[in-house]
């Protein structure tokens, strides 16, 4: 006698002979199961970004903390931004040519200098520097002998803040035969931003004062 194959065999019911009572426990205990997978997989969220901000932080932080060296052709002392603080010795530097630029032109020196200046006026600034400036040019095309010298004065400190240097100078200003010289404060705006130094104003104070 042949008996034919079995391909398969029946699914027997887990709960064939159970209390109903069996069932129901099978069902919190998986429901219960699941929420706590999901529990701790919401932890593991939570875990995974206080890292992210932990390390952006970090980053963050290290990127305030570094040093960026700055050492001109020529140039001397201990010049460097750390984050957005510069070292004395660079603001001295930054001061000299800012007087430098701005203080010290004739009618056909200004207009390249002015450009300078421009080159490092912040965004913000820019335009009213330029504005200033195209008057001085003004001034300049009108009267071609004057000339303008600028002197840091050298009985009075330079002083500054996170964002003004203020500056104790002598101005002499020619035109023709004639000398007048004037004693007063450059005060300057500044900024630094990504390492960089940045113009914010230029203006001069209690330039009222005549001296001969």
């Amino acid at each position: 006698m042949i008996f034919p194959k079995r391909h398969r065999q029946d699914k027997v019911d887990p709960l064939l002979g159970k209390p109903a009572s069996f069932g129901i426990h099978r069902y919190l205990q998986g429901s219960a199961n699941l929420f706590e997978e999901n529990r701790l997989l919401k932890f593991a969220i939570v875990g995974l970004f206080a890292i992210t901000a932990v390390l952006g932080a970090e980053i963050y932080s290290s990127d305030q903390n570094r040093r960026t060296v700055i050492v001109p052709f020529g140039a001397g002392g201990d010049l460097y931004v750390t984050g957005s603080v510069p070292s004395s010795d660079y603001l001295r530097a930054m001061t000299r040519n800012v007087v430098a630029l701005a203080g010290t032109y004739s009618a056909y020196s200004a207009s390249q200098q002015f450009q300078a200046l421009l080159g490092i006026a912040h965004p913000s600034a820019y335009n009213a520097m330029r504005d200033s400036l195209n008057a001085i040019l003004d001034e300049l095309s009108g009267n071609p002998t004057l000339s303008i010298a600028t002197y840091i004065r050298a009985d009075q400190p330079v002083t500054w803040t996170p964002s003004e240097i203020t500056v104790p100078v002598e101005k002499v200003r020619v035109i023709g035969g004639t000398i007048r010289k004037f004693r007063g404060n450059l005060r300057i705006g500044y900024a630094i931003e990504n390492g960089r130094f940045w113009l914010t104003h230029l203006i001069e104070d209690k330039f009222d004062v005549e001296t001969r």
